[in-house]
């Protein structure tokens, strides 16, 4: 148990220098002095609590993601029918129903046959997503609740991953990103005091499609707001340069964004104003290759959050899946358009509900003040220590500072954030370090009282004393796993440092001093100790 072998020397040293050194670049920030910049710089990010930040409440609409799910499964149905050569007439999505005359109601019960399969969506309860009604040539989907709330679910599922890329694009460290109940995204990123531009990334669905111009459509009818069947009008995005009129658009048989791989904001080389360049994959840009085919000398419009950006004519076949979009861009805003665009589109708009900055001085203060009781509480502790166990309480002390320099190692490599819960795990974990090593010198204590030799009594201490610390430990740990399933935000942080807390205590206030005592008792040989 004592014995310790070159190699286990050096290799326990080697991870506790290891540590120590990560710590220091969140040492030096903490004493306002500058880190080479020739260095790594590991360091422990601040969380809003502490360096300040911006708190946005972002909320969906419940009836726009019940009316994308009419309209998505109105465009399936349609395709469906196609391919089985059944004619419908105009599928109708009002009243919260997908519904249809099949033309030759002989057919109806070929129809139900072919759209059964888009009934059977994957609820986690076995129904149905949608309710199938046929009655006689007439052909009714209906959504189902079960469906309803799953696709909300998802939708904000997704919306959650989507905004947690377009952050990351920005360039900001560790925000705090969840969702709050059926249709609600709270957002918290530490360090940003302006959060303007990142309203204005998170309030843009970009969603991003490319749909022919209905040429039938009557200039009359489409000023009084009428459109074609089958159509849709859409302002266009720029009324100072296309005017305030609207263009009206085929509904279905575009091409949607979803099957983007790439987008990257550039310069126009002839006119150098700001564009997007934007790449399909396999699929979508053999989609996109045939509209155009199909569609020489035909406008298509290019529409972005449900508005016209330009509506070009396609002068040849666009091959080879890539590009771009034009529609009187700032570098800013084309760069905005290319990161939301690479992360996805929004699958329900996003609206803020709740916005608030936090400034860092009320962090300051708090990590001001913690850091004074940090320190009286463990002075304190290490007085006592001292004075109570003598040669064997500066190895416990020792191993407190490493202890507490290991913790903000950690926390730096994996670039992790300290918030105020986590500072309250930091403060507990010290706690159980100095339980650690009371308990392995009362142990000591024991073993020369029962009259056990210096290297016997040692050796039980740390045997005896280590099962009960590691029980000890395992019960916190359990605790500690069990509030990063669950919890979320601070919790999870309070969660992380206690685990981290946990081993580097156990390793610290167990291993190191047991390879400090070994040493101490393999040169000088006592044949007495006074703990």
């Amino acid at each position: 148990m004592l014995d310790f072998p070159i190699w286990k020397r050096l290799w326990l040293w080697a991870i506790t220098i290891a540590l120590c050194l990560a710590a220091l670049p969140s040492l030096f920030a903490a004493g306002g002095v500058s880190w080479p910049a020739q260095l790594i710089e590991p360091k422990v990010n601040l969380g809003l609590d502490l360096a300040g930040g911006s708190h946005i409440l972002l909320e969906a609409s419940a009836d726009q993601i019940k009316r994308q799910r009419l309209d998505t499964m109105a465009e399936d149905v349609k395709n469906r029918l196609r391919q089985a050569k059944i004619e419908t007439g105009d599928i109708s999505t009002k009243d919260g129903t997908v519904a249809f005359m099949v033309t030759d109601p002989a057919k109806a019960g070929q129809a139900r046959e072919v759209l059964q399969t888009l009934t059977s969506g994957a609820s986690m309860s076995g129904q149905r997503d949608w309710d199938l009604n046929v009655d006689g040539g007439r052909i009714v989907l209906v959504p189902t609740a079960a469906g309803i709330a799953q696709a909300q679910s998802m939708a904000m599922d997704s919306a959650t991953d989507v905004v947690r890329k377009r952050i990351d694009s920005l360039g900001t460290r560790e925000p705090t990103i969840i969702r709050q109940g059926a249709n609600r995204i709270v957002v918290q990123v530490p360090g940003l005091s302006d959060p303007a531009a990142l309203k204005a990334l998170l309030g843009q669905t970009a969603k991003l499609e490319f749909r022919l111009v209905d040429l039938s459509a009557d200039p009359t009818l489409v000023a009084q707001g009428i459109a074609p069947p089958g159509s849709e009008l859409l302002p266009y995005a720029n009324p100072e340069k296309d005017g305030t009129g609207r263009l009206a658009v085929k509904r279905y048989g575009g091409i949607k964004g979803d099957q983007l791989t790439n987008a990257v904001a550039s310069n126009d080389s002839r006119t150098n104003e700001p564009i997007v360049q934007i790449t399909f994959d396999q699929a979508g840009g053999a989609k996109f290759a045939r509209l155009t085919t199909e569609n020489v000398n035909k406008p298509f419009a290019i529409i972005l959050d449900g508005k016209v950006l330009s509506a070009p004519n396609i002068q040849e076949p666009i091959l080879g899946g890539q590009a771009r979009i034009s529609g009187s861009f700032t570098s800013e805003s084309a760069n905005q358009l290319a990161i939301a665009l690479v992360s996805g589109a929004l699958p329900v708009d996003l609206k803020v509900v709740e916005e608030r900055s936090v400034g860092p001085d009320l962090g300051a203060d708090s990590i001001e003040k913690g850091i004074i009781a940090f320190a009286a509480g463990a002075a304190a502790l290490m007085f006592f220590i001292l004075i109570t166990y003598g040669r064997f309480g500066v190895y416990a002390n020792a191993a407190l500072i490493i202890n507490a320099l290991m913790i903000l190692g950690i926390l730096a490599i994996i670039d992790g954030t300290l918030t105020l819960p986590g500072i309250a795990g930091f403060v507990l974990t010290i706690g159980a370090a100095v339980d650690a090593n009371v308990l392995i010198n009362e142990r000591i204590r024991e073993e020369l009282a029962r009259g056990r030799k210096v290297v016997q009594a040692v050796e039980l201490g740390y045997t005896e004393a280590s099962r009960a610390i590691f029980d000890a430990n395992i019960t916190n740990v359990i605790a500690a796993v069990l509030m990063f399933l669950i919890g979320s935000g601070p919790v999870r942080g309070f969660a992380i440092v206690l685990m981290i807390g946990i081993g580097t205590s156990v390793f610290t206030a167990v291993t190191l001093t047991r390879l400090w005592v070994a040493g101490y008792l393999r040169r000088q040989r006592p044949s007495s100790i006074t703990i």
